[in-house]
Order: C-alpha cells, then sequence, then structure tokens
C-alpha cells in the first residue's frame, strides 16, 4: 500500500445527495428499460443498448444452489467438479509426485502454487494447453517450518512455485487429462529469461548491473489474471510484485517507491536475503522491472516471454483484449488497489487476422489512457471520458515531474493522478460482452472509500467503506472501443439484505438467495452469460452472515438475474475460468483453500494439507455449461 498519511472525511457525498432528493432504493436501482435491467441509469443510452440486444430466451439454465460452509467444491444439479491437476502435482515425465518436503527442483517440474488467471487453447480434437498463472505461495503450506528461518533453497523453491505452468491436456474418454508427457508442458518462474519490449525497454530506469542495456529481464511473479490473444498468445499479468522486496539497509526510497507499496520488510518472503536481485539497496532498479503485462507463447515452450511496457507498470489485474471493428487492438486494465484506476490501451497498427506472425510485436506500439467517471448532478446517468498518458500531454511534462513516455509508462499511477483519473474501488477483473460490446470491471471493495480525501464518496463508487463491492459497466460511444467516450452504470451493488437496508443491502438483483461479497474474476461464455467469483470475507457471520464460503455465480447482463453456481472449500478464493472452445468443459480455479492455517484439507482430505487447484467441471448430459 502506498504510504500512509491524515485524510479528512467528505461530508455529503454526491450520490446520497441524489437519492436525498426524492428517490428511494428501489426505485433508484430498479431499471426502466423494457428489458428490466437491474441498473442505475434505466434511461441511458447504455441501458438501451444493453435492452436493443436482449434475447427473449432465458440465458441462465441451471439450478441455484445455496450457500455453503463445507470444505468442498458443490455445483448444481446434473453437473460434475474433478480436480484437474494441484500445487505439486508432477508436470513432466520423471517428476517427483507432490510432497511437502520437496525442494527447488522438485518444484521447478511440478504444477505451481496458488493457480488464477487461466487460458484453455485448443490445438485439436482432442489436444489442448491450459496456460495457468501460479501466483504466490503460502509458506504456512510450502515449508513444514512454515516460513521461519528460510534458506536459500527454500527462496527457490517459492520462486519456483510462482510464475506460470503451461498444462499440456488430451482428451480421454470423453473428458480433458493432463498429460505428463506433454512435449509443450512447461515451468516459467520468478528465475525464468524474458524481454523488455515496447518504449521503456532500454531506459535507464530499467538497467540493473546484470542487465545495463535494461532490455533482459529474469522472472514473473505475482502473476494474478490473465488475457489471451487472437493471434495464439497468453497475456498474463503481474500484481502485488512489491511484497517480494526489501532491504537488510535502510536506503532512501522517493515517493516513486512508495506508490507502488515497496519498502524494506517486504511481506514476509524473504527473497531478498537470499537472492541480492530482490535487495532494494543493492539494485534499486529491479522492482521498476516487474509490474508489467507478460505476453507468452504456449505453443513453443522455447519461446522467450515478452514483458509489454506500451501497456503501462502498476498492479495489473487481468487484460480484457478486444479487436475493435477498425482493426485495432484494445486492451482494457484493471489496477487492484484501494483507490486506483482503470486504463485502456489502443493499438497503433491494425490486427491482421491472415497472417498471426504480423501480429507479433503489436502490443509493443500505441496509447495508453486512464479513466474518469463523471456524473451529472440529480440526472440517472453517467459519462466517462478516456484522458490520453502520453508525455508532452495532459501536463505529463518535466515541470510535472516526467522526463519521457518511458517514465509516464513505468510511473503510470503518478501520470493517472496528474491527468486528474478516477480512483476506484480496487478494479480487478474485465471483461467484454461479446454481444454487444459492452465491458464490465469489478470492484472488489475499499475500507478507504470516503475515509481517504482522495477517495471520496461518488456516483460510480457510492459507499463509504464499501465491503461488499460492485460492479460497474460502460459502452463505449458508438460502440467503438477506441473512442474517448462512454456510458456507464452499475451493473450490480453486491451486500447483505438480510442484516442490512439500504445501500449496503445491494442492488435489487441481490437477495438472500444469491448473496455474496467482494466480487473478483469475471468473465463471458460465447452465449453472453457472465460468470462472476468472488475472494471475500467467508466467516459466514456479522456484515456476512449466509454468505458462506467464496463460490462463483452466473449473471445474465440483460436482465440482472444472479443465480449461484459453485460454492468452494474453506477459506479458499475462486478465481480464474476458461471454456473449451465447444463450451462443453469450464476450467475454475481453486486457490488458497485454508488460508491462514484454516482447517480445510481440499482437496485430498483426511489430514492432508490444502493445496491450490484446478477444477474441470462437466455437464452429465455433456451439454453446453449454463445453458438450459
Amino acid at each position: 500500500m502506498s504510504a500512509k498519511s491524515e485524510f479528512s472525511r467528505r461530508a455529503e457525498p454526491e450520490f446520497n445527495q441524489i437519492v436525498e432528493k426524492g428517490l428511494n432504493r428501489r426505485q433508484f436501482l430498479k431499471a426502466s428499460s423494457a428489458a428490466g435491467t437491474v441498473a442505475f441509469f434505466g434511461a441511458s443510452p447504455l441501458s438501451s443498448a444493453i435492452a436493443a440486444s436482449k434475447d427473449n430466451k432465458d440465458l441462465i439454465g441451471f439450478e441455484a444452489i445455496p450457500a455453503s460452509t463445507e470444505d468442498k467444491v458443490t455445483v448444481p444439479k446434473g453437473y460434475q467438479a474433478d480436480v484437474l491437476i494441484s500445487w505439486g502435482d508432477p508436470l513432466f515425465k520423471g517428476a517427483p509426485v507432490f510432497s511437502q518436503k520437496a525442494d527447488s527442483k522438485a518444484q521447478a517440474l511440478q504444477f505451481g502454487d496458488n493457480n488464477d488467471g487461466m487460458t484453455f487453447f485448443q490445438i485439436s480434437d482432442d489436444r489442448g494447453v491450459l496456460s495457468i498463472n501460479n501466483e504466490y505461495t503460502n509458506h504456512e503450506y510450502l515449508f513444514a517450518h512454515q516460513g521461519k528461518d528460510m534458506s536459500a533453497d527454500d527462496v527457490l523453491k517459492s520462486q519456483n512455485a510462482h510464475g506460470i505452468s503451461v498444462v499440456e491436456l488430451k482428451k480421454i474418454n470423453g473428458l480433458w487429462e493432463v498429460n505428463k508427457e506433454g512435449r509443450l508442458n512447461r515451468r516459467i518462474t520468478a528465475n525464468t529469461e524474458m524481454e523488455l519490449t515496447g518504449p521503456a525497454a532500454g531506459d535507464a530506469l530499467l538497467k540493473t548491473a546484470a542487465d545495463p542495456k535494461g532490455t533482459k529481464v529474469l522472472g514473473t511473479f505475482n502473476n494474478c489474471a490473465n488475457g489471451e490473444t487472437p493471434w495464439g498468445t497468453y497475456l498474463t499479468c503481474e500484481e502485488n510484485f512489491n511484497g517480494l522486496f526489501g532491504s537488510t539497509e535502510t536506503p532512501a526510497l522517493d515517493s516513486n517507491y512508495a506508490r507502488y507499496g515497496l519498502n524494506t520488510k517486504g511481506a514476509g518472503y524473504d527473497w531478498f536475503k537470499h537472492d541480492e536481485r530482490f535487495d532494494l539497496a543493492k539494485n534499486p532498479n529491479e522492482p521498476h522491472r516487474h509490474g508489467w503485462v507478460v505476453e507468452i507463447d504456449p505453443m513453443n515452450p522455447n519461446s522467450t516471454p515478452k514483458k509489454r511496457t506500451a501497456l503501462g507498470r502498476f498492479k495489473h489485474e487481468n487484460a480484457a483484449l478486444t479487436i475493435n471493428n477498425d482493426g485495432r487492438v484494445v486492451v482494457y486494465l484493471g489496477d487492484d488497489e484501494r483507490g486506483e484506476h482503470l486504463y485502456r490501451f489502443v493499438s497503433k497498427n491494425k490486427y491482421n487476422p491472415s497472417n498471426p506472425t504480423a501480429n507479433r510485436d503489436i502490443l509493443d506500439e500505441g496509447t495508453l489512457y486512464v479513466a474518469k467517471f463523471n456524473a451529472k448532478d440529480g440526472e440517472l446517468e453517467g459519462k466517462g471520458e478516456w484522458i490520453e498518458l502520453t508525455f508532452g500531454k495532459n501536463g505529463l511534462t518535466k515541470e510535472n515531474g516526467f522526463n519521457s513516455q518511458a517514465e509516464v509508462l513505468i510511473f503510470a499511477r503518478k501520470a493517472a493522478t496528474q491527468v486528474g483519473a478516477t480512483t476506484m474501488d480496487r478494479p480487478e477483473w474485465v471483461a467484454v460482452n461479446p454481444k454487444n460490446q459492452s465491458v464490465f470491471c469489478t470492484l472488489t471493495n475499499n475500507k478507504y472509500r470516503g475515509v481517504k480525501a482522495n477517495q471520496p464518496v461518488d456516483a460510480v463508487n457510492p459507499r463509504e467503506k464499501n465491503p461488499y463491492g460492485h460492479i460497474v459497466r460502460w459502452m463505449p460511444s458508438g460502440q467503438d472501443h477506441t473512442s474517448n467516450n462512454f456510458d456507464w452504470d452499475l451493473y450490480l451493488i453486491a451486500g447483505n439484505p438480510t442484516v442490512h437496508e439500504g445501500l449496503m443491502a445491494g442492488s435489487d438483483n441481490i437477495n438472500a438467495d444469491n448473496m455474496f461479497n467482494s466480487p473478483d474474476g469475471i468473465g463471458f461464455d460465447n452465449a453472453g452469460r457472465l460468470w462472476i467469483q468472488t475472494d471475500g470475507k467467508y466467516s459466514n457471520q456479522g456484515d456476512f452472515a449466509g454468505m458462506g464460503n467464496n463460490q462463483m455465480l452466473c449473471g445474465d447482463p440483460d436482465s440482472g438475474e444472479v443465480r449461484r453456481f459453485l460454492t468452494g472449500p474453506i477459506a479458499c478464493e475462486i478465481t480464474g475460468l476458461t471454456f473449451s472452445p465447444d463450451q462443453k468443459t469450464m476450467f475454475v480455479g481453486v486457490q488458497h483453500p485454508g488460508e491462514d492455517l484454516a482447517p480445510s484439507h481440499f482437496p485430498d482430505g483426511g489430514d492432508a494439507i490444502p493445496r491450490s487447484s484446478v477444477i474441470r467441471i462437466t455437464r452429465t448430459d455433456g451439454g453446453i455449461i449454463g445453458a438450459a
């Protein structure tokens, strides 16, 4: 987190003023469109566009399940959930089986820890590849000593449990299974060589003693969510990289370090005690080389991953890529921290569908933007704009602390503040609706909303200390993703109507049977169903009574209906989802079951330690996931 300072409260939030002008909660949250969309701005251009795309048939075709506190994965009647692969499972022929006592060499040959975002790439009818992020490690389970008194090999084991696992699959008896003999199996870790590309590559701020040119970097870690390209590559996003750095000394760290949460203590991983690359005093530029989007070719295990600096440096959640109607590539990006921002990248060149190799470096040239959300006082609609982050424009000048476009990208957070972007309630996953080009983003929660002066309560972030989160959506003007203007509303406000009234109860599409908190992962299937995953409080008490363990729900963007589809084991997060092209298999991630030594033994049961896992979900009748 950024450096602490004193902030004042905003006395009278604009949102509350609007409500108090004669609009009760139900009138304000209930849409007026013919489609019955549950949205804030029922008469807005966005709601009209959504309503025009409404299909008359029911979109969601399964029976909702109740909340659960059990230590297992539960899915609706007619569905089957099986473990595909878990942390520590061998990924190569001859690799050792899982053992908590495994050393760094064994971990380098095994599936990584805490799987997160993922994408399935199908090669043929019976062969495919899953690219899966391994975000971080739980030292309480990674080591029998729970991370105390870390040795050099312990640090290397932790580094080898991070990164990406590329897992080849084969179809056996109609089900996708791991192929340990697959030639595409690969582990990408904190020590894999990568290339820095784009406008910031070679800048003085990216140069180190080990890499005086500033173009080669070792490793990727804290890989949260993901994206994919139509030319067949995988985008992995570096998020909380700051926690792996520290120092045994007390180097002078300016505001550019503090803004990214960098400090001498680190987050308890202690890598810097055994690997000088992570010592801020000895390698002050090394953290600038992390916090990027990395492009990987999953079909070539010998390829060099590329960190695409044109997409900016911050705590990336995912990278939602779409091809605009003029052929340019647009990528939407969330910065997952309280009070940070939403970004958009627009490529300079156009996508070439007939020649995939022509798109190989298309993400190296383009323009980065940041979002500003506006609302007209007293009116039930919202407008927004994308502000360009280009050196020499919008105050991004030497007088304001920027010396080049490279510095704008390396310190994208500072640039966003300079241009007046809207601070958000932890913008996480972004997803583009394949049916009408509307874009959705989860805003997970924010205990600082309305508390810190730079995070006032406003129309797009309407709750003080927002404990439950919400989902914002927008439609680019003319359905043109390169337009700098958009209309927006709130698709959903999570809450607990059994405990609260008013805004804390949630929007009208939230009820006692589908309530949840902290929406995180989201994604659309081909039919336009919105799948929502949670990473929230699982105490099942107080403000969170009745919500149970973390879960996955399915939403209809047209009607606003939301049904619970899956519940996870104790103390887990549900994160990461991808489908086979025929939409008959869904892959879902269960991350950190048993977090903080909670009583989980998933997936092995008995007295086994819990392990993060990828779940394969199918229908017993062989049908399409989620359909009637």
